[in-house]
Order: C-alpha cells, then structure tokens, then sequence
C-alpha cells in the first residue's frame, strides 16, 4: 500500500534535523505520512525532480545547501517571495506543476518577531555570508527596516547581492576577514536601539573551520544569531554569551521554516505547542 511522503534533499544530507522535526510532528499529530532525507547531487537533480514530478505519493520536499538556487530551472514556478530572493527552500507539486517556496524569511525571523514588533530609533543587523541562507536573511531583515552590514570573502559579490535584493536600502558590504580583527571602535549610545549579528556561513559547524569574530565588533545589546544547527551551540554563540549578550540558535529559524513548509506538504498546522518536548527529542 503506497504512503504519502515528503522529504529533504542535499549534499550532504544526513546531519539534517529535518526528518525528525517533521517526523515528530506527524507522530502527534496521527498524521499517516513519512519525511525523509535524500542525498541528491548536484549533477541529478533534474533527473531527480522528472521522476518526483510523476509521483502521487510524493508531497514534496526541503531544500538544503547547495541546492537553494540551482533547483530554479527544473521549475514551473515561483513563488513572489522565493523570486525576490532568489532561493528556493520548498518545492510542492500543485496539479502537476512544480512550486518553489521560500520558507526560510518566516522562519528566521520568527524568533525575532516580539523583537521587530516594537519601535526602535535604529536597527542594524551585521550579517556574515552571502550564500542561499543570506540571501533570505537579508531580504527578511530588509523587510523589517534593518540597515545591513553584508561580509562576505569578496565583499564585491556582498555589494553585489544587496544590491540586487534591497537596491533602495543604504546598505553597506565588507570583508568578513574584518570581522576578525580587533577593533576599539567606540559605539554610540545603543538605547531603544536594536543590533543583530548572524552567521549565515556554515562556519563553526561540524567538521568545518570555525568562525572567527572579534566581540568588539558587537554593539552593546546586539543579539548573536548562528544559523548552524551542528552542533547547536556553536563556539560563536558560547562566546558571545559568556560575554553577557543574548542569542538565537539555528534550530529556531530551522523549527520556523519547517512549520511553513508541513502546512504545504500536509496540509495541517504543526503542533507547535510542544517546540519544548521537540526541542528534548532533538537533544537541543
């Protein structure tokens, strides 16, 4: 008897925290369905997606690095949001066509919301990468009215991308290499202000370099966002909190874009009531 499915790809795939987040949530909720994890290199994923295409148990699936931007081709059509950014994260089939989403805008800024939901007098965000994940998180943080600071290894492809993304936006691109070196800057008063500093590179994660960064580069206040989620607490974020400054862990954005994801896959609301109990059967 043949069972609904969707399921994540990439390359490399089996680190991904996908199948058991959605695996949990179909559990509670009696949902008979699987998810699933498939490695896909980057030379079949057209002959990967003609084969899922004719599939009537497939729901769809996640996209994971470095697929975000080379899935576009083998699609009917894009979403508004996942052409603006120019990523596609979540690919369903709807009456026979191929869809891309982006759920990564929503489900990073999520854990920001009570945050960007008050007034400030100014709000910056240093965000370091320009890879498919930054992509997203400078197109969300443009929308919510955030001056940018964009490092990359070539900052011209940095200025390039904010550029394309937030052409009206006075934002600024460096060299991430900046970053690491000292700095005895002297920051204005922060009050009612509001800093975020994110590793959007896969810097810090397992079996990759780490990531440098100088705290003095920080604002008083700033809030430390690590968008790698192996391991979950990064030396960047350890660091950043034993120095008294507050963080946001990349399972959050992760739990975030896979609740906007299982509504299109499943058609059901997550439970997400129960992002604590999820969070334990992680081992978060």
């Amino acid at each position: 008897m043949s069972r609904a499915y969707a399921e994540v790809i990439g390359d490399p795939i089996a680190q991904s925290k996908s199948p058991a987040i959605h695996g949990f949530w179909l559990g509670h909720l009696g949902i008979d369905a699987d998810y699933r994890a498939t490695r896909v290199g980057s030379c079949d994923l057209r002959e990967f997606l003609n084969t899922r295409r004719a599939d009537p148990d497939w729901r769809g699936c996640n996209v994971t690095m470095p697929h975000k931007q080379a899935v576009i081709p083998y699609l009917d059509h894009l979403d508004p949001l996942a052409a603006s950014v120019g990523a596609v994260n979540t690919i369903v089939p709807e009456n026979g066509a191929l869809a891309g989403y982006n759920t990564d805008v929503p489900g990073f800024l999520e854990p920001l919301r009570p945050l960007l939901d008050q007034t400030h007098y100014f709000r910056m965000a240093r965000v370091l990468g320009t890879g498919g994940a930054a992509r997203a998180i400078v197109k969300g943080l443009a929308s919510e009215k955030l001056v940018i600071v964009l490092a990359g290894r070539d900052p011209a492809k940095a200025r390039a991308l904010l550029d394309e993304l937030d052409p009206a936006g006075e934002h600024h691109a460096a060299s991430i290499a900046h970053f690491a070196d000292p700095t005895d800057f002297a920051f204005d008063d922060r009050e009612k202000c509001l800093d975020l500093v994110v590793n959007a590179t896969s810097l810090g994660m397992t079996d990759q370099p780490p990531l440098v960064f100088d705290l003095r580069h920080a604002p008083p206040g700033s809030i430390f966002y690590d968008i790698v989620t192996s391991p979950l607490d990064t030396a960047f974020l350890q660091s950043a909190r034993a120095a008294g400054f507050r963080t946001v862990d990349g399972l959050s954005m992760l739990i975030g874009q896979a609740d906007h994801a299982f509504r299109r896959f499943f058609g059901a609301l997550p439970p997400r009531d129960r992002d604590a109990q999820l969070r334990v059967a992680l081992g978060a």
